[in-house]
């Protein structure tokens, strides 16, 4: 019934068919197979390659968390900073951040460790509120209605860096920290508080089992639930949004033989003015969508400016980046580069390289990098203070796209006249070979005989050779039937070689022709 319904509806797709064994399909068939078994090892293996390098970027984390420097300063010098030492002797391993404790003349206050955190020489500061000890001691002799257990032991870190990374390795391994310092706390000072605590005294009693919580000073939180994909989705469907763009430009860009009609410079303004333009709406359209789900994360509106002209640099160098790609590279390589793009530039922002193994920083290189350091220094008022190379580098990229897409431009131009051309030449051709079938099938071909047997002919006045109609009847007639079937035979031969020739001239032409005037991946316009 269903096939019935096919057949109906698609009457010509089963009519001149030929069985997938017929002999004229032979070598259509072995090099279809070859193909197919090429490109399947070659797309297997780049997927494959692919995953293992994004999951090598992330192999053993936990065991690099010690990569993570958090500076500890003392500033109390009393019990508490004992106990915090003690705890940091029994958690320290490679799964635990490093705990890099200087003297308090280095750090002298508190502005001092946030700028260690904002300039990210540390990923966190540590500190001991001063006179904390003692307001402990006092409050287990009776002032414990006084005594403020979040004034003694803090942290400092800007969750806007990494804030899934962040949250796990350097918020809760601190808790951690200072939970079992408490504990070191209760065990060094056991008989001092069972010496000091009136038997009476709850308050005193619950300020001993709980002496301090550790206070967390966030120089931008960020616990939205759109944070997760800042530096993941967001970036991926940036660099597809570009690559679709592209795609449908050099769609209209060839259905309409641009490059065959207008100058290259014109093409080359033209073409950078949409894709600026085009990057440039995107990319407020994304922070948009950033900023009406940050629910409750306080940027102003200076930083939603800057947001939106950091993406936009980034879209647009994506763009003339995948550009580049769909000029240089053979067609049918475009793909592998693109899925390769992506994958690498969103591989070098899903962990800090600190995480990773440090093969993963040649990273630094890439846009997506670079402009997400951009962005975190602008989400936290500038303390990730990386600007200093990566703007360069992306403007970098941004000058070398530039030129290469306009020499890109020249090329196409150039190569778009030459397929022009080859199919003029190719239709040429064919017109020559089907004058030639129709003469063989006409018998007009008539058998070609030595230039000697001409020597003898009367010459005319243009020096060509002459012969009567009787004359040339009376050598036809003399020729014997054997040697007049061989020479049919003969220029039967020349005949279909000088056909077989002029195809693979054709094909040659063709070939040559769409080789060099790649437009790159194309999509017809919705309206085109």
């Amino acid at each position: 019934m269903l096939f019935s319904l096919l057949q109906n509806a698609y009457p010509r797709a089963t009519k001149n068919r030929i069985s997938a064994t017929h002999p004229s399909l032979k070598a259509t068939r072995a090099k279809f197979f070859q193909a197919a078994a090429l490109n399947f090892v070659l797309l297997q293996l780049l997927f494959f390659g692919l995953l293992c390098y994004l999951f090598g970027s992330l192999f053993q984390q936990t065991s690099r968390t010690h990569a993570l420097n958090v500076l500890w300063v003392d500033y109390d010098g009393g019990v508490v900073g004992d106990a915090v030492r003690d705890a940091y002797k029994s958690l320290e391993s490679d799964g635990f951040p490093t705990i890099v404790e200087r003297p308090k003349d280095e750090f002298p206050s508190e502005r001092e460790l946030r700028e260690a955190v904002c300039d990210t020489t540390y990923w966190a500061t540590l500190y001991t509120a001063l006179g904390s000890s003692e307001r402990l001691e006092l409050a287990l002799s009776g002032a414990a209605s006084q005594y403020n257990q979040s004034d003694v032991l803090f942290y400092i870190w800007n969750e806007a860096r990494y804030p899934t990374v962040l949250d796990g390795a350097i918020s809760s391994s601190l808790q951690i920290l200072s939970n079992t310092a408490r504990v070191a706390y209760a065990g060094r000072n056991s008989a001092f508080a069972l010496a000091t605590i009136q038997p009476n005294d709850t308050t005193a009693m619950s300020t001993f089992a709980n002496p301090w919580t550790l206070s967390s000073i966030n120089i931008q939180p960020t616990t939205q639930g759109s944070r997760a994909v800042y530096n993941t989705i967001c970036i991926v469907l940036i660099l597809i949004q570009d690559f679709f763009y592209l795609a449908s430009i050099n769609g209209l860009y060839a259905q309409f033989k641009v490059y065959n009609k207008i100058s290259p410079t014109r093409i080359i303004l033209t073409r950078d003015f949409i894709s600026g333009t085009f990057t440039m709406v995107g990319s407020l359209l994304v922070s948009a969508a950033i900023w009406a789900f940050k629910d409750g994360w306080m940027l102003s509106g200076k930083q939603f400016a800057i947001n939106w002209l950091i993406i936009w640099l980034f879209a647009h160098v994506n763009f003339l980046a995948i550009d580049v790609f769909t000029i240089w590279l053979p067609p049918q390589y475009i793909p592998m580069a693109l899925i390769t793009w992506i994958i690498t530039n969103v591989t070098s922002i899903l962990l800090p390289f600190s995480l990773s193994h440090s093969f993963y920083r040649w990273a630094y290189a890439l846009p997506a990098h670079e402009a997400y350091e951009a962005l975190t220094d602008n989400w936290s008022s500038g303390c990730n203070p990386h600007l200093y190379y990566a703007l360069p580098i992306l403007f970098a990229y941004e000058i070398i796209g530039l030129a290469a897409t306009a020499v890109g431009v020249y090329r196409r131009c150039h190569f778009a006249v030459v397929a022009e051309e080859a199919g003029e030449e190719a239709i040429r051709l064919r017109l020559e070979v089907a004058l030639k079938v129709e003469r063989e099938r006409s018998g007009t071909l008539k058998p070609s005989y030595d230039e000697n047997n001409t020597n003898d002919l009367p010459q005319d006045t243009n020096d060509g050779a002459s012969v009567s109609k009787a004359r040339l009847t009376s050598l036809h007639t003399d020729v014997p039937k054997e040697t007049r079937t061989m020479a049919e035979v003969k220029n039967r031969a020349d005949m279909e070689a000088d056909i077989e020739g002029l195809g693979k001239e054709i094909v040659r032409i063709e070939t040559r022709a769409s080789r060099g005037g790649n437009l790159g991946p194309s999509f017809r316009l919705v309206g085109s």
